[in-house]
C-alpha cells in the first residue's frame, strides 16, 4: 500500500518504522529537514521537507498516487486541513488525522468529521488511548500489558514469569487442567528477543513472558495464581499533569475511593490541572525530586505512573518512587531502546503510546473483516479479532495447540452471547468472531482467514 504520513516526529517515525518494514510503500513529510534526513536514512521510505498542509507539497510527494494519508504533526488543525486538501485536491481514499484537543472529539460535535464536514476516515486520540492503556494496567495489577477484545468480555494480559509461578516447567495446554474452572489460555510466549505461539508441549521457564487470553471476569484470578498482588489500589500518585495525567486522575475520580496525587512541574499548567480536577491533590514541583515525591506520598503509594513528556525522566521518577517503597510503578516511553532498561530500573511496566497508535492504523490496512489488533512487542507479534466467514480455510477446524499451522494460536471464539477459550473441543463456525495470536511474519496468511476466498464463488 501507498501511504503518505506527514509529521516525522516519534509518532510518525514510528508509524514509519513498523510500516517500511511489512513493505509498504512509504512517503514522510516535514518541515524539519534534520527529522526528514533521520527518518529516510533509519528507514527504507522517501522524505519530504516542507509544510504538508500545503498541495504544491502534497504533490510532489505523490498525494494524487497514495491510498493513504497519515497526518501526525504536532498541530491538530493542520492534521484536519492536510485531510480536506487530501481529500478535496487528491482524492485520497482513506484519511487518518491525529486530534489531541478533546474538544474536537466530544460526542456533542461527532458530526464534525464526516463526509459532510472534514472528511476524515479515523480520528486518533492518543491522550484518550494512552490514559485508557493506562487505567486498564491499573486494573489488571501485576500486568505489564492488557487489552481486551470481544466488546471487553476477554482480556489479553502480559505477565512476567518469575522463579516462584506455579506453572513453571508446566506444558501450556494443561492449565485448563490444572484450573478447570478458570477460563483463560496462554496464547503467546516472549523469551529473549523473541516471541512465539506455543505448541501443547512447550513450557513456561523463569523470565519469560506469558501472554495469556482470559476471560475478563476471570482476570484477577488469573493474575493471582501467576503470584502477582491483585490487591486494589488505594493511593495513587500521578507524575506529569499533561492531557493524559489529567485524563487518568478526572476517571478515577469517578470510579471512587482512591486517594490521588498529581505532580505537575510548570506552575501555569498545574493551576490549569487544579481548576479541572476534584479530589485529586495537585502539587507543583519536579517529580524527580525526592523530597516532592515523598510530599505526595510516593513511599506508600500502591501505583506510582510516571507520565512526563521526558522517557528518562518517566524511568528514573519510577525508580526512585519504587526505591522509596512504592508498591508498583508505570512509566511512559516512545523510545524501544530505553524500554529495555525498566527491568534494571525496577520498573514494573512500561507503556509505548505509539504501539498503541501503530495498532489503530494496522488495523485499518488490515485485509478482511478484522474488527480489533493488539500489537506485541514492537510487532513481535499481533492479537487480531476477526470474523470466519464461510470460504475460510478455518471453518471446521478445532482449536487446540497442534491443530493450526506453526506460528498461530487461538484465543477464543465469540459466538453470539456465548464466549469460548479456545481449545481441541472447540472447532471454527461461520461468522464466529475469533481472537488470534500470531507471530508478526504470518500477517499475509492471517488476513487470508477473515476475508473471502476467490474459490467461493
Amino acid at each position: 500500500m501507498r501511504v503518505l504520513i506527514c509529521g516525522a516526529g516519534r509518532v510518525g517515525h514510528g508509524i514509519a518504522r513498523r510500516l517500511a518494514r511489512e513493505k509498504h510503500d512509504i512517503t514522510i513529510i516535514d518541515e524539519n529537514p534534520d527529522l526528514v534526513d533521520q527518518v529516510s536514512t533509519d528507514l527504507d521510505v522517501r522524505g519530504f521537507t516542507g509544510h504538508a498542509a500545503h498541495p504544491d507539497v502534497l504533490k510532489k510527494a505523490g498525494a494524487a498516487d497514495c491510498e493513504m494519508i497519515i497526518a501526525v504533526t504536532h498541530f491538530d488543525e493542520i492534521n484536519m486541513v492536510i485531510c480536506q486538501i487530501a481529500h478535496t485536491l487528491f482524492s485520497v481514499p482513506y484519511k487518518i488525522a491525529r486530534v489531541r484537543d478533546q474538544s474536537y472529539i466530544d460526542p456533542a460535535w461527532k458530526n464534525i468529521f464526516s463526509r459532510e464536514g472534514l472528511p476524515i476516515d479515523m480520528v486518533i486520540s492518543p491522550e484518550v488511548e494512552v490514559g485508557e492503556a493506562i487505567l486498564q494496567r491499573f486494573r489488571t495489577p501485576g500486568a505489564v500489558m492488557s487489552a481486551s477484545f470481544g466488546s471487553g468480555r476477554i482480556r489479553l494480559l502480559g505477565l512476567e514469569i518469575d522463579e516462584s509461578n506455579p506453572l513453571l516447567d508446566t506444558a501450556v495446554d494443561q492449565l485448563r487442567g490444572l484450573f478447570p474452572d478458570l477460563s483463560a489460555r496462554i496464547v503467546g510466549i516472549g523469551r529473549g528477543e523473541s516471541v512465539r505461539a506455543p505448541r501443547s508441549n512447550d513450557v513456561l521457564k523463569p523470565g519469560d513472558r506469558a501472554y495469556v487470553a482470559v476471560l475478563d471476569e476471570h482476570a484477577d484470578r488469573l493474575t493471582s495464581i501467576f503470584n502477582r498482588d491483585t490487591e486494589r489500589t488505594g493511593h495513587v500518585v500521578i507524575v506529569g499533569g499533561g492531557n493524559v495525567g489529567l485524563y487518568v486522575a478526572s476517571t478515577l475520580e469517578r470510579e471512587g475511593n482512591h486517594r490521588i496525587r498529581l505532580i505537575e512541574n510548570d506552575a501555569d499548567r498545574a493551576n490549569e490541572v487544579v481548576s479541572k480536577v476534584k479530589r485529586t491533590i495537585v502539587i507543583q514541583g519536579d517529580g524527580l525530586n525526592p523530597d516532592i515525591l515523598a510530599e505526595a506520598g510516593a513511599a506508600k503509594a500502591d501505583f506510582v505512573i510516571a507520565i512526563t513528556n521526558d522517557d528518562k525522566a518517566n524511568l528514573l521518577i519510577s525508580n526512585l518512587a519504587k526505591r522509596a517503597g512504592a508498591k508498583r510503578t508505570l512509566s511512559l516511553v516512545n523510545a524501544t531502546e530505553l524500554a529495555g532498561l525498566a527491568r534494571d530500573l525496577r520498573v514494573d511496566a512500561v507503556l509505548d503510546p505509539r504501539a498503541l497508535t501503530v495498532s489503530q492504523i494496522l488495523l485499518r490496512m488490515r485485509r478482511g473483516r478484522i474488527l480489533g489488533l493488539q500489537s506485541i512487542e514492537d510487532g513481535k507479534a499481533e492479537v487480531a479479532e476477526g470474523v470466519t466467514l464461510e470460504s475460510s480455510s478455518l471453518i471446521g477446524k478445532s482449536l487446540g495447540y497442534d491443530d493450526l499451522p506453526e506460528g498461530v494460536t487461538a484465543a477464543a471464539v465469540i459466538r453470539g452471547k456465548e464466549v469460548l477459550i479456545a481449545g481441541p473441543d472447540v472447532t471454527v463456525r461461520a461468522e464466529d468472531h475469533l481472537i488470534i495470536f500470531y507471530q508478526g511474519e504470518l500477517v499475509r496468511k492471517v488476513e487470508k482467514y477473515f476475508r473471502v476466498s476467490p474459490d467461493f464463488f
